[in-house]
């Protein structure tokens, strides 16, 4: 046993989270269409490119950028002064680059 009472190997529960809705945001995806040149920079020279595989975007072909939970949190972190730049508010979920926004969509 380990500190937590828990035997090695086992999964020790820590709260009363939702499995439903903790699956749900681990598994949740969002889409931009950006364009073919946007899409492949996103995934191979934006700052969070070089990041871990789960913290980068993916370029999902025809223009299209995708984002995990972990990707969406990592690129977020990028200065309004930065291509990849996010924004949340009344215009909704936007990805700035350039002078240009693209919409991020959630993906069902």
């Amino acid at each position: 046993m380990d500190r937590f009472g828990a035997i090695a190997g086992r999964r020790v529960a820590t709260g009363g989270g939702d499995p439903v809705h903790t699956r749900w945001m681990r598994e949740s995806r969002w889409r931009a269409e950006v364009g073919t040149a946007n899409a492949a920079w996103l995934a191979t020279a934006c700052r969070t490119a070089l990041l871990a595989r789960e913290y980068r975007p993916v370029d999902a072909g025809d223009g299209v950028v995708e984002f995990g939970r972990r990707a969406l949190g990592a690129i977020r972190e990028l200065g309004e002064e930065e291509d990849g730049y996010v924004t949340d508010d009344a215009d909704g979920l936007r990805i700035w680059i350039g002078d240009d926004a693209f919409d991020l969509e959630l993906v069902e």
